[in-house]
């Protein structure tokens, strides 16, 4: 689909200019709390921690709110496709029972916010379903409605949607919402400064020392001292409790279009079925709603993204004929073992160093409530729900030995098969303008890019992260690691950890 490249990038970032860059620190810090990464659960936390009266600093690689955040599809639910019917076996109904309070508490404390602090976010009130066009899921959405119900969600299983095509099932859950996310973070990021909170853009932290208190390095030098440090980064950029090896990695591509009011659902839906599919809608004015579709998951560096991006377009195209897509772009989010994020210390040893990731997808109500837990357990509050969440539990790991094992099955086969090079492979001379390929030259491997100009440049093929071999995504003009979902730009620049320096410059 040729025109699908003309579209423009996220909607969200697009329409909420981030105003004036925050510069790094100028010289060395000391405050009571440092938080690292400036998206959801990082602003979260920061933004409570200042109410309660802490010194707080947020470091943020890029700008704020432009990462992760910024490519979300924005659905504050707590309606999580079919997670509580695997929570109620894995984890009893009293886990089931506590995950839904906690993310519905986030969902109630996130509308708070928009009216306490008067935010202009499109928040929208909207129920979420969980759908199946195929018969044979509807005893799965039947348990799952029920599963759902006993935890206190307010669900029921439903045969009939706004969708444009007839599905065999649906979990309904009434009271959840929709919003613009850099809206709501940007307003949150100005209240924190005006409540003394420091926020620094363009700061990437490289160095973590726990101590009393503890010490992060930034890439340029400066140290920021701090009682204690909260790793928000998605995927963690330090991890002394091996986490890595309990978080896999998932790519979603998104289109997104203007339809009529008229014809467009104002409820949020998603299947799991092909590839996912997840369907929502915001308000454009002018009689219109801009339609967002996500799915066609992948684990970054390992699909043919332009090929996804045609048969999401083609899909959205066919339920929704009406819709003129202007816009595309891609999420990655990082799924745990065991279906539940990991917000908490950052490993047993752990006294003043915590970590948020894991969301699997709904970083929205997770990260809000990340940000409260957090603080909590800063502010030495107890928390009904903390051992839920918590990155050092081991029973969860042991009851989830197949989805652990079969991830590690995964990274082993990317660190140990890519790098045995193949006996033949593509030459730089056979590299298109703008596609990129991994070279053999000599006894190393170069990752190869050739711009649309025709000049070639070259880094290491090996993730600084962990050493595994990156992948190019041509569509997104990005080398990917398929091991743990660094990305990195055609001159080696970091885009994405958990990598914290760029790949290596290679001469041809």
């Amino acid at each position: 689909m040729s025109a699908t490249t003309q579209l423009r990038g996220s909607y969200w970032l697009e329409t909420a200019p981030p105003g004036e860059p925050m510069p790094p620190p100028a010289g060395d810090l000391t405050v009571d709390v440092a938080v690292v990464g400036g998206g959801i659960a990082g602003l979260s936390t920061a933004w409570e921690l200042v109410r309660r009266g802490r010194e707080v600093a947020v470091l943020e690689a890029g700008r704020l709110a432009s990462g992760v955040t910024g490519h979300t599809t924005a659905k504050l639910t707590a309606l999580h496709t079919l997670v509580y019917d695997h929570l109620r076996r894995t984890r009893g109904p009293a886990g089931a029972r506590l995950y839904a309070r906690s993310q519905s508490a986030a969902i109630r404390h996130a509308a708070g916010v928009v009216e306490e602090l008067g935010i202009d976010c499109d928040w929208e009130e909207a129920a979420a379903f969980t759908y199946s066009e195929n018969p044979r899921r509807e005893a799965k959405l039947r348990a799952e409605a029920e599963a759902a119900r006993e935890a206190g969600l307010p669900a029921e299983f439903v045969t009939q949607t706004e969708l444009p095509f007839p599905v065999a099932g649906a979990v309904r859950v009434s009271g959840q919402a929709q919003f613009h996310p850099r809206k709501y973070l940007l307003a949150l990021a100005d209240d924190l400064r005006r409540r003394g909170g420091s926020v620094y853009e363009g700061t990437r932290v490289v160095g973590l020392t726990e101590s009393d208190p503890c010490v992060l390095t930034t890439d340029a030098g400066v140290s920021v001292r701090a009682r204690h440090v909260v790793i928000a980064t998605h995927y963690p950029v330090f991890d002394r409790a091996l986490l890595f090896t309990r978080l896999s990695p998932r790519r979603e591509l998104v289109v997104a279009g203007s339809v009529g009011a008229e014809g467009a659902p104002h409820d949020m839906y998603i299947t799991p079925e092909q590839s996912t599919r997840s369907v929502r809608t915001a308000p454009l004015g002018d009689g219109e709603r801009l339609l967002i579709v996500t799915g066609e998951h992948f684990t970054p560096g390992t699909a043919d993204v332009e090929e996804r991006f045609g048969r999401l377009s083609a899909w959205a195209a066919a339920q929704f004929p009406q819709v003129t897509f202007t816009h595309r772009w891609a999420t990655q989010d990082n799924d745990s073992t065991d279906s539940v994020p990991l917000v908490g210390p950052l490993h047993p040893g752990s006294r003043h160093a915590y970590v948020a990731t894991g969301f699997g997808g709904w970083g929205m109500s997770g990260g809000i409530m990340a940000g409260r837990l957090l603080c909590d357990l800063v502010t030495g509050r107890p928390v009904e729900w903390s051992g839920l969440y918590d990155p050092r539990r081991l029973a969860s790991v042991v009851r989830e030995g197949g989805t652990f094992l079969k991830h590690q099955a995964q990274v082993a086969r990317h660190f140990v098969g890519d790098r045995i090079p193949p006996l033949t492979g593509p030459a730089p001379e056979d590299i298109a303008p703008g596609d990129g390929a991994v070279v053999r030259m000599g006894t190393g491997q170069y990752a190869v890019h050739r711009d649309e100009h025709g000049e070639l440049r070259a880094v290491s093929a090996r993730c600084t992260h962990l050493g595994c071999i990156v992948a190019f995504n041509r569509a997104e003009q990005a080398w990917e690691c398929p091991c743990h979902g660094s990305r990195f730009a055609p001159d080696g620049r970091i885009l994405q950890g958990p990598a914290v320096r760029p790949l290596k410059k290679r001469e041809l």
